[in-house]
């Protein structure tokens, strides 16, 4: 996102802690997005639809006289409180925030108040980009190492050139106990990157549950292959709280301002059988830039949406998109 606006800060920090007082910067950066939707086949067979997007993130830091960075960030976006369950916090006009301290030899530790990913959950999105999301009800979809208000997040310094590693903390609750998990990305061989997490969902006294998550992708001129794989172990629920997402995705860059792209995911929950299918979603998809304006054209569809059950519902799903960034 583009930057609109910056404000300059200076901040006499001696009135209120023991250090010296340092000049800051506060950006703000938003985006939109205007979408229509038509599903076609099963119980969602709702024709067309309208929807929309839009959020501004401030991000407010400053570097202290001991050479420390301070950064937070802070996100309105309406209805979009989705961890939130204090009463009336879904129609709130306020979603993640967070604060990062960092240094160059220390690395950076970012405490997320609220809508933070654990090192896993950062990295699980499917190398099809998700294609589930527009089938599946919210109690169906993927599982991943927990995240939680409070949780800590810590990015490595470099330890060699183009590897990162990340670090997530989830603190104990009630019930329940801490959860921890990290990812691996290397992106050393021209064209190709590896991600590697692993993570624990210890978020309720009746669920101990273990993340994986392998991805790759490898761009060669214009054609890029993009191949990724999550496994949900769940220990309490033994087999049948198992899942597994596995999904693919040719892309094609035909110029700086279009692409286009076809993927698919099978995604399962307990053992797969007769009784108990698992969901296939396939889509084509052609991407079109210019400027901070993205349009998308889609088809796609779902098999077995109501999957882990006998029912074998098909969906089809058609959708158009314009999003800005400004």
């Amino acid at each position: 996102m583009n930057n609109v606006k910056k404000i300059g800060l200076s901040a006499l920090a001696g009135s209120l802690v023991a250090t010296s007082a340092f000049a800051g910067e506060v950006t703000v950066a938003g985006s939109a997005g205007m979408y229509l939707e038509h599903i076609n086949g099963g119980a969602a067979n709702s024709g067309k639809s309208f929807s929309m997007d839009n959020q501004l993130t401030f991000t407010g830091g400053g570097e202290l006289d001991n050479g420390l960075n301070v950064s937070i960030s802070f996100v309105l976006d309406q209805g979009d409180n989705e961890t939130d369950q204090t009463a009336g916090a879904a129609e709130a006009p306020f979603d993640s925030h967070s604060v990062t301290v960092s240094s160059d030899a220390l690395g950076s530790l970012t405490m997320h108040g609220e809508g933070g990913s654990s090192a896993a959950g950062a990295v699980d999105g499917t190398a099809a980009g998700n294609i589930w999301d527009a089938y599946m009800a919210a109690a169906d979809e993927p599982d991943a190492a927990v995240g939680a208000s409070g949780m800590l997040v810590y990015t490595l310094p470099s330890v060699m050139d183009d590897l990162t590693l990340v670090a997530s903390y989830s603190p104990k609750g009630t019930g329940y106990a801490s959860s921890t998990s990290w990812s691996a990305t290397y992106s050393g061989v021209e064209g190709l990157s590896v991600t590697y997490a692993a993570g624990e969902d210890n978020a309720s006294g009746t669920s101990e549950a273990d993340q994986t998550v392998l991805k790759a992708s490898y761009a060669y001129g214009p054609l890029t292959v993009a191949y990724s794989n999550s496994e949900y172990d769940d220990e309490a629920a033994s087999e049948a709280g198992d899942e597994e997402t596995t999904a693919w995705q040719v892309s094609y860059t035909v110029s700086d301002n279009l692409s286009v792209s076809y993927g698919a995911e099978e995604h399962s929950k307990g053992v797969v059988s007769s009784t108990n299918t698992e969901f296939e979603g396939e889509r084509a998809k052609v991407t079109y830039t210019a400027g901070g304006m993205t349009l998308t054209a889609s088809t796609s569809t779902g098999d077995n949406v109501s999957f882990g059950t006998a029912t074998t519902e098909d969906r089809e799903v058609w959708a158009l998109g314009a999003s800005f960034a400004f």
